[in-house]
């Protein structure tokens, strides 16, 4: 049998390959396909095969499975290299196709393959008893009908476990080693049960068990999670022993049916009493530890009777069965050996189910449908039997099978039931009603919550449902295929009309529209001017703000946040638009859901000009670098022309004037203009005023002739300055000042005032002096003035001398030709003529002091030599070299060597190598 149908598995893959040929080479030569089905080895002939790891396989329900095989095809045909493009299991098949397990709903989520080149593995997990099919690996290559199926494939039987107690004696009296068996495959690390007496043992979750036993006792074990399942009990010792055991593990009755529910129990003591219970009752037990007889439950009267035909072999029966009779009986007995069967181990399940009306086939027309029925149970029944057939409850006559057929209408309802037991029957199958539609919450509908559509209508078989939303498109596409339509965050585009279909095998209704309409916040908002061209002063410019919203927003409009309007409309209106609306604009838009603000709106009004301002980076004071900026608010922006009293000093977008050094020239008055294509307008004038120090001063006395003792004498000190000096006097050698103000009176003056007096002009920018030297006259030195003038014309006289005499010196020596061994000719030459006084030569210390000779412009003044004593207190040297006047008094270096009234000039022989070596200086004061 195998051999056949090894061999039969190569003819379907012969066929498939060759497709034609192989038809025409079976029907003509028919002992050739015979020998091929005697000889399965011949399939490995032409290189296609699969091999199954196990060809049967038996799991119990609830575990883990695997299959495994291998598959070989020929590397090269005709039609090129072979290439694997598909693998698949299967045990269905789908339109003449093998239907690909992933792809069956019986095994979603179920099924996993584990594939690499030629293997290829499937696991089921969770087995079911309807897994229990013949399972088939197929490939499919790149060649024409280049596909392959594995036949006959795996059977696999999915059933309870099947458990046997294995007993094995030892030399120990009573001592027995149990073992509890499948012969099924069991779940990896299963637990075990063990019973004993009926009773469970704790603590026992191996496969294996021992310990010493009485001869009366009986051993039975289960699969955890299988615990309806039990093995038999079975004796430890020979075959008697306190036991039951169950005819039927489980039954499945129809409603308003009769069942029969028998065991046989054993025992070597005398019984002394037996009767069936159900544990799911115990709430009703007077005494929930002890079992009453289900022959005295009132719940059973009249329909319960127990039988026991043969000994020992009792039978429950029940009558007109209900579903609420579904449960667990059990058989106990007592033994007058104080014996009690227990009722741990699992005893009958009983299920009561009612009849069904299945649709086994329809044919659509357009007002009704043509169906196939059958009155159908969970349940197979116990013996041949007569149905009742009602269509809108009314007795169908003439039909008394387990099948219907007629036509359906919309409306009509169908149902069977057994014949005598019409009471009953099987709950009515008809098409769907009308479906309502319902939508939650019932409240309004917000954004972002979520809403659940529900779709419901009367229908047997149950109907299946498919959402649509409306939206005028013909071919609708469903949202959904289950009686929900749910929203976990709907949006506002979910708003719309919604309805559903309900449909079963009998026919199809469509519901009603039902709206949703989805409350929301605004969305954001969008934000446009009027005109959109520019805008120029004084022109209308209206700003709009809308936004998408539900229910409809309000609006508000800001300029860089300070609030302008607030309504429902969304406008904010310039009539006349200024300079001063120019900025940032936005709107907010709210509802009660929420608020949102828009992007930024800039509004750029254009405009002349307006007020320009002209301001100084410094102080404009002498020297300094000082930068002029025209500053003026126009847009676009503007451009700036510099003026000094009307003439045009630049012009240019930068509004600057750069006075890199100030000076007193560049005081003036300055402005500017300030202009673009909307207009100009001119600054205010700006006064340029150069802020300076003081000049060195100019001195003056007054009056300017002989200053005799007891005159009156004016010192006048003048100085150009801005802002005007302010000026002090002072003498040399005195600390306080003599006087402020510009000029410096001294009445009644006498020779003490003699002196040298400087004047001191300032003003914040700066300060500046310069000296006089006053002498006071009186008549006995004018002897004394003409002295010292013969003096000074002596000592002229001499350097006069000498520069002559080493003038020819030196034309000599050009004449003559240097001499290289000539000592140099250093002949008597006078310089440093002094006036020398008799003194103590320890007292001989060179002062220097200052000749002033007063020239006077009138010849007939007689000349005078006023000779004293100077000593600066502040240098004024470079001061003496800026003021120089050809009129005014003249200065000659004068040794003196003492003090007394009648000085001898006397000039000093010195020796000098050239003329070099003679210095003469003379300086000039300013005019007294």
């Amino acid at each position: 049998m195998r051999l056949r149908a090894a061999a039969s598995g190569f003819v379907v893959a012969l066929l498939s390959v060759q497709g034609g040929e192989a038809m025409r080479l079976t029907a003509a030569a028919s002992g050739f396909v015979v020998f091929l089905l005697s000889v399965p080895v011949i399939q490995g002939q032409y290189g296609w095969g699969v091999t199954y790891s196990s060809t049967e396989i038996c799991a119990v329900k609830g575990s883990t499975v695997d299959m495994s095989c291998t598959y070989t095809y020929p590397s090269w045909t005709y039609g090129g290299d072979t290439r694997v493009k598909e693998t698949i299991w299967f045990t269905k098949l789908s339109g003449n196709q093998p239907l690909d397990m992933k792809a069956d709903s019986d095994y979603q989520n179920r099924v996993e393959y584990s594939c690499s080149e030629k293997s290829c593995s499937l696991r089921i997990r969770d087995l079911r008893e309807s897994d229990s099919a013949e399972y088939k690996f197929r490939f499919i290559t790149n060649q024409p009908d280049g596909r392959y199926t594995g036949s006959p494939g795996v059977t696999l039987r999915v059933t309870d476990p099947d458990l046997q107690v294995q007993v094995s004696r030892s030399s120990y009296s009573g001592w027995r080693d149990l073992k509890c068996h499948s012969s099924c495959r069991l779940p990896d690390r299963s637990s075990y049960i063990w019973y004993r007496n009926g009773q469970k043992i704790p603590s026992q979750t191996s496969s294996t068990y021992s310990n010493f036993f009485n001869y009366a006792d009986s051993i039975s074990c289960a699969v955890e999670g299988h615990e309806d399942f039990p093995s038999p009990p079975v004796c430890v010792d020979g075959q008697t022993c306190n036991r039951v055991i169950y005819t039927d593990r489980s039954i499945c009755a129809s409603k308003g049916s009769s069942v029969d529910i028998s065991c046989t129990y054993s025992s070597d003591e005398i019984i002394k009493s037996k009767f069936w219970f159900s544990p799911e009752r115990s709430h009703q037990w007077q005494s929930p530890s002890q079992p009453e007889d289900l022959s005295v439950d009132s719940q059973f009267a009249g329909r319960v009777q127990v039988l026991e035909s043969e000994r020992r072999r009792p039978t429950l029966r029940i009558r007109d069965l209900t579903e609420s009779d579904s449960a667990r009986y059990h058989f106990t007995f007592n033994t007058t050996g104080s014996f009690e069967w227990r009722s741990s181990l699992p005893g009958t399940t009983l299920t009561v189910t009612a009849l069904q009306v299945q649709v086994t086939r329809i044919t659509v027309h357009q007002s009704d449908t043509e169906a196939e029925l059958k009155c159908h149970s969970s349940c197979s029944p116990a013996a041949r039997l007569s149905y009742v057939w009602f269509k809108n409850r009314q007795k169908v006559t003439g039909v008394e099978t387990s099948s219907f057929k007629g036509r359906v209408y919309p409306g009509d309802i169908i149902s069977c039931a057994l014949k005598g037991h019409e009471n009953y029957g099987s709950p009515p199958v008809y098409a769907p009603r009308l479906p309502s539609v319902s939508v939650s919450p019932s409240a309004e509908i917000v954004e972002g919550s979520s809403v659940t559509l529900t779709c419901s209508s009367d229908a047997n078989p149950a109907a299946n449902y498919t959402w649509y939303k409306k939206n005028g498109d013909p071919d609708l596409q469903p949202l959904s295929k289950d009686p929900q339509l749910v929203f976990s965050s709907i949006q506002s585009s979910d708003s719309g009309q919604y309805y559903c279909t309900a449909e079963n095998q009998l026919g199809r209704r469509t519901s009603g529209y039902i709206y949703i309409n989805v409350k929301y916040g605004p969305r954001l908002p969008s934000v446009s001017v009027s005109p959109s061209a520019e805008i120029v002063e004084g022109s209308s410019v209206t700003l709009t703000c809308s936004s998408d919203a539900n229910p409809a927003a309000n609006y508000t409009w800001y300029k860089e946040n300070q609030t302008l309007i607030q309504g429902p409309e969304g406008f904010y209106h310039f009539s006349s638009i200024s300079s001063e609306d120019r900025g940032n604009y936005y709107c907010k838009s709210e509802n009660q859901y929420g608020e949102i603000n828009s992007s930024s709106l800039f509004i750029d009004v254009l405009y002349a000009p307006k007020f320009p301002r002209v301001t100084h980076s410094a102080e404009i004071v002498e020297g300094n670098s000082v930068t002029l900026t025209c500053s003026s608010d126009a847009n676009p922006a503007a451009n700036y022309t510099w003026y000094k009293e009307n003439q045009t000093l630049i012009q240019g977008p930068g509004g600057t004037y750069v006075f890199y050094s100030l000076s007193s020239k560049d005081n003036g008055i300055y402005h500017c203009k300030s202009e673009n294509i909307y207009g100009w307008l001119n600054s205010t004038p700006v006064n340029m005023n150069v802020q300076y120090g003081p000049r060195l001063p100019s001195l003056s006395v007054s009056p300017s002739a002989e200053m005799m003792e007891g005159a009156s004498v004016n010192l006048t000190c003048s100085s150009d300055a801005n802002p005007a000096a302010n000026y002090t006097w002072y003498k040399e050698n005195e600390d306080s000042p003599k006087a402020s103000g510009q000029i410096f009176t001294i009445t009644d003056i006498r020779a003490e005032h003699s002196g040298n007096y400087y004047c001191e002009a300032q003003n914040r920018r700066g300060r500046h002096n310069s000296t006089l030297q006053l002498i006071v006259v009186s008549r006995s030195m004018k002897s004394v003035a003409a002295g010292s003038m013969t003096a000074i014309l002596l000592v002229i006289i001499c350097l006069f001398a000498f520069f002559l005499i080493r003038q020819k010196r030196s034309m000599k020596q050009k004449a003559e030709g240097p001499d290289n061994n000539a000592q140099p000719n250093v002949g008597p030459v006078y310089d440093n003529c002094s006036a020398t006084a008799q003194r103590n030569p320890s007292e001989e210390q060179d002062d220097l002091n200052y000749a002033t000779v007063s020239f006077s412009k009138n010849q007939e003044d007689p000349l005078y030599s006023n000779v004293g004593l100077a000593n600066p207190k502040r240098q004024q040297h470079e001061e003496e070299e800026e003021e120089e006047d050809e009129d005014g008094v003249e200065y000659t270096f004068v040794n003196f060597k003492s003090s007394s009234s009648s000085p001898e000039l006397r000039c000093q022989e010195v020796s000098v190598e050239d003329s070099s070596a003679l210095y003469s200086t003379v300086t000039k004061t300013p005019r007294v």
